[in-house]
């Protein structure tokens, strides 16, 4: 489609949004905002074929997730959001990569209530962070049924521990949505890129 290449080419050497300048971040928000407008897909949270799954991150404005990157003697890896629309559930995996048996992970969890058919409130509940190799991390859906059978991780796997989803809380709407590419925006005003595993 025309306008889908031109995203993925600007995205594709900004580290998901580490790498990226104030003029590639504008340049990325409106190649964005031109795929928004040819959305196929209207009704995002009705296509549930499209719209389940893990995502893998190409593009974020989000500080939140870019910060992880700050890690001293790491450096942030892969990030995925899971998409579990039958149980109302997401997840937010990002990989830390450090030096051997040092390799890490950042999880939250959440629920998500559908408020119309494109946005979604997100009430976060609990995060992970600990070392991939005690964790027992293989991917991110087996990581995710190992969260859901786990009520708590020991603390010698990691910290597992619950988030005030009151506080916790916000809104992601899907903007753009088809068979491998998803666009959302946060409530904070982030742009995420995503791309289907």
């Amino acid at each position: 489609m025309l306008g889908k290449i031109e995203l993925l080419d600007a995205v594709a050497p900004s580290n998901r949004g580490l790498n990226s300048s104030p003029s590639d971040r504008t340049a990325i928000g409106a190649a964005a905002a031109m795929l928004e407008g040819r959305n196929p897909t209207p009704d995002p949270l009705q296509a549930t074929e499209l719209l389940n799954g893990d995502w893998r991150l190409l593009y974020t404005t989000s500080q939140e997730l870019l910060n992880i990157d700050r890690v001293p003697f790491a450096s942030l890896g892969p990030i995925y959001q899971c998409i579990r629309l039958a149980e109302n559930r997401i997840y937010n995996i990002a990989e830390v990569n450090g030096p051997p048996l040092l390799s890490g992970l950042v999880s939250v969890s959440a629920t998500l209530e559908p408020v119309s058919t494109r946005r979604v409130n997100v009430r976060f509940e609990r995060g992970v962070v600990g070392l991939r190799q005690p964790l027992g991390y293989q991917s991110p859906a087996q990581f995710i049924q190992a969260l859901e059978t786990t009520p708590k991780f020991s603390l010698l796997q990691g910290i597992d521990f619950r988030l005030n989803s009151d506080r916790s809380s916000g809104w992601l709407e899907v903007t753009y949505l088809d068979q491998d590419l998803r666009i959302g925006r946060g409530n904070q005003g982030s742009l995420f890129v995503l791309q289907k595993v």
